[in-house]
């Protein structure tokens, strides 16, 4: 009886350590394909970077990773449809300035939710350049003498925008006050696809646009660019100075692009999620991707950092719709 009490006692201590990886295996994440809402339609630059990712991801975990575009109320039916999803990590979000910062203000009658309370940000993806450019009949060569043309204009001129309360739209005519011009606001439905072809065809005779999408056109001659919103002189641009250069440092948004999940999601888990994907996003291979359609790697160090950026980009895009007198109903 001992002897069987014996065996019995070492079979079980060896069957532990097996059971132990069994239920380790069964508890990784992730065991089933994994959603990466995108807020907009495909073919821009968020859709662009959740692609990539959800690519590179798909590859490391073994598990479909969907991306799935919710279109539509300015991006806030994909904002709420994961903030109101399972925090188990196979509902996430590619945000941007815009459905993560500034329309927790500007919609905040309309959302039934809190974006930066119901959202927990993983990590920043990229930034993207803009420029402020004009129509190349307009007879200025820099902000300074479209500053001064705009004064002899008494107001005729038009700025276009991706829609109210966009950040182009925020930018800007956080750009016309401190300029002491005035310029009427053209919001364009279609966003910025509209609001290209408004420059294009001279119906608004300024825009804040990302680099990546008017880079052909001003090589072309068919807009006129006056200064970027880069730190540095972009390459693609060397004779173009920067905001700061031409009088307006800290005006100007590099539109940026992070990951985000339901709050709540476990903080193992989160920061598993935030070491896989900065790890992803900072190879050479993906940089020099994304370094195609003009958009640079911007990683944080952990999902509290980033949330704390996106803390104190609220308040400072709430500020600015505040000071502006900015309404969307």
């Amino acid at each position: 009886m001992a002897f069987r009490k014996l065996l019995s006692v070492a079979l079980l201590a060896a069957a532990l350590p097996a059971a132990a990886a069994d239920t380790q295996k069964s508890n990784a994440f992730p065991q089933r394909p994994v959603r990466l809402l995108v807020p907009f339609s495909p073919g821009g630059a968020t859709d662009i970077i959740a692609r990539q990712l959800a690519a590179k991801l798909n590859e490391q975990w073994g598990v479909g990773v969907v991306v799935d575009n919710r279109a539509g109320a300015s991006g806030n039916i994909a904002l709420e449809v994961v903030a109101k999803a399972a925090p188990d990590g196979y509902t996430l979000l590619v945000g941007n300035v815009s459905t993560n910062a500034i329309n927790e203000t500007t919609f905040a009658k309309t959302l039934t939710i809190k974006p930066s309370r119901d959202l927990t940000g993983v990590t920043n993806l990229i930034e993207l350049p803009h420029v402020y450019a004009v129509p190349p009949s307009l007879p200025v060569a820099n902000l300074k003498e479209l500053i001064d043309f705009a004064r002899k204009s008494g107001g005729k001129l038009n700025y276009g925008s991706a829609g109210l309360g966009t950040y182009p739209h925020l930018d800007v005519a956080r750009f016309i006050k401190a300029a002491k011009i005035e310029m009427t606001h053209v919001p364009y439905k279609s966003g910025g696809a509209g609001m290209l072809t408004g420059i294009l065809q001279n119906e608004v005779q300024l825009v804040m646009i990302n680099l990546a999408s008017s880079i052909a056109q001003i090589r072309a001659g068919r807009m006129k660019a006056l200064a970027t919103t880069w730190p540095t002189r972009r390459p693609e641009l060397p004779d173009v100075p920067t905001m700061a250069e031409s009088g307006y440092a800290g005006f100007g948004t590099n539109a940026w692009n992070g990951l985000f999940a339901p709050s709540g999601v476990p903080k193992p888990l989160l920061t598993q999620l935030h070491t896989t994907v900065v790890k992803t996003m900072e190879t050479q291979e993906m940089k020099d991707v994304l370094a195609k359609s003009l958009m640079s790697v911007v990683t944080n160090k952990s999902p509290a950092e980033y949330q704390r950026f996106i803390e104190d980009e609220v308040k400072k895009w709430s500020r600015v719709v505040a000071d502006n007198d900015i309404r969307v109903e």
